[in-house]
């Protein structure tokens, strides 16, 4: 009995944990399997919610250990060997990553928890279809589970499926009206308009004050883009704002660090560094599509993707990976044609036809522009600009989760962007021309055959009329433009900042100090 009953705490204390990580307290979590662990060492499932937390906090060698923990206690568990295969993926060990999650999914069975697990694992692999197939077997096993529900849309969302992806986020919210998730994933399926629209549902929700943290984030972005939408200009920047003020409370890491990285790359990575700096691997030619989040750069990797000789990976996280990689084990110089070698089998460890060049579309990339010339000196790199108020009004109303921590504060966000804006700056003038091309969102929008003629001359291909119909593609899109890629060019989006004119002041007059007045208008 006396065995039982402690079972009995701990699967209290865990179930405890479980609710703190959903409420998004990474905090208490910790605490509770600290716990719980201090109890009983051997219980996976507080090392699996420790691999969790970890992982949001981009402490990658801590997440591993406790992913390594709990495939050790539950060598057959495949929510454990799924969370080890998530910190393979995030460390860019792309191969692995894959490897382990077949394993996980030999163990999967008919367990609706751990179908979801191994489906989500799938998806982050860029495998839409099989994510998609596992989520509609846990659907299946239990219809009523809003995050089957949820993960089944999203997957569908990234191939294309969106009126299937719809009906799924409804079915979610229609069994927790407070869920978050489901609500931001529907509000970006479709152009709400003012006959339909998602608008008075989810306020009310908010009015209740019944949220969770996390799923008020998630509703105050969605109330953004639907009152945008069906433009309620003053509505749709309060909820982003409120939604931005509550973000900023949970934040892993200090913006001012990020801007600190940046000036940091423009010091060390000199003309003189690249012409002195060891040969690289040169014998592939792939392509980096890379630029600041929401400015264009999926429908440029996708134009690029379009083109018969070409293919794309997606986002990897390969590139920076590797780099990483490089430092810990030569603190003093960087390995640039290991670098170059390695990044070339972690990027093309999946869906990579022979005989083909691939792109890229790792938005973190712009941080690296000199080392993967170093390092792949074949290779051909395309900066995706927007005007900067655009930019930057895209990007404070959208929600990165963990990253891009500057995005959800106006001052913060302007220091990127200026920070940012000398870092491209210094890739003109240290990069080759025929290495680094930058080209303006607008650009592509106005003139979509002259813009995607001088990328395919660039990129040294042949014409093909195939890539002015890039929104036919069936490929899947994992990125936040997923929806919009599979529409014809459109120009709303061009001066949309303009209907918040006055309350993105605070942004406008920090980038004014250093922007002139006439790239602003």
């Amino acid at each position: 009995m006396e065995a039982n009953g402690q079972h009995a705490a701990g699967a209290v204390s865990i179930e405890a944990a479980r609710r703190a990580f959903a409420s998004g307290d990474l905090s208490s979590t910790e605490t509770i399997c600290a716990k719980v662990l201090a109890g009983n060492s051997s219980d996976w499932r507080a090392w699996a919610l420790l691999t969790e937390t970890a992982l949001m906090r981009d402490r990658l060698d801590a997440a591993a250990v406790s992913a390594e923990r709990a495939v050790a206690l539950a060598p057959t568990n495949p929510i454990a060997l799924a969370l080890r295969a998530k910190c393979l993926f995030v460390k860019g060990e792309t191969r692995e990553a894959n490897a382990a999650t077949d394993v996980a999914a030999r163990h999967a069975g008919d367990e609706p928890d751990a179908l979801d697990a191994v489906g989500a694992m799938f998806g982050l692999l860029g495998l839409q279809q099989q994510a998609r197939e596992l989520f509609r077997r846990a659907v299946t096993l239990q219809p009523a589970v809003p995050q089957y529900l949820f993960n089944l849309a999203a997957a569908e969302r990234m191939i294309g499926a969106l009126d299937d992806a719809e009906a799924h986020c409804d079915a979610a919210i229609a069994c927790d009206p407070r869920y978050g998730l489901a609500h931001y994933l529907r509000s970006d399926l479709r152009i709400q308009s003012s006959d339909r629209n998602h608008v008075d549902e989810m306020e009310a929700v908010i009015a209740e004050g019944r949220l969770s943290a996390p799923s008020e984030i998630m509703l105050r972005f969605a109330l953004g883009k639907e009152c945008e939408d069906v433009e309620h200009w003053d509505r749709a920047f309060s909820h982003v704002e409120a939604g931005c003020n509550l973000q900023r409370r949970s934040l892993p890491r200090d913006p001012a660090a990020e801007i600190g990285e940046i000036d940091a790359i423009i010091q060390a990575h000199t003309r003189r560094w690249i012409d002195t700096a060891p040969r690289g691997y040169a014998d592939v030619a792939p392509v980096f599509v890379t630029g600041l989040p929401r400015t264009g750069t999926t429908l440029v990797e996708r134009i690029i993707a379009s083109h018969s000789a070409m293919h794309s990976v997606g986002e990897t996280g390969a590139f920076a990976a590797e780099m990483r990689r490089s430092m810990a084990e030569r603190p003093r110089g960087h390995d640039l044609e290991g670098i170059g070698r390695r990044y070339l089998d972690q990027a093309t460890a999946l869906r990579v036809p022979e005989n083909v060049r691939f792109v890229d579309k790792t938005l973190d990339n712009y941080l690296y522009c000199g080392l993967i010339h170093a390092a792949l000196p074949s290779a051909k790199i395309i900066l995706v600009q927007r005007h900067p108020m655009d930019a930057c009004w895209a990007i404070y109303k959208a929600h990165f989760r963990n990253k891009f921590a500057f995005s959800y504060d106006q001052t913060q966000l302007a220091h990127y962007y200026l920070a940012y804006r000398r870092l491209t700056r210094h890739w003109r003038g240290v990069l080759p021309p025929d290495v680094l091309m930058e080209i303006n969102y607008e650009d592509v929008v106005r003139d979509q055959a002259a813009a995607s003629r001088d990328i395919i001359r660039f990129l040294g291909l042949p014409w093909e009329d195939g890539v002015m119909r890039f929104h036919e593609s069936p490929a899947p899109s994992a990125t936040a433009s997923a929806v919009q890629v599979r529409r014809p060019i459109y120009a709303s989006s061009l001066g949309k900042w303009r209907h918040h004119a006055e309350r993105l002041k605070p942004l406008r007059e920090r980038l004014a100090h250093e922007i002139p007045e006439a790239e602003l208008a």
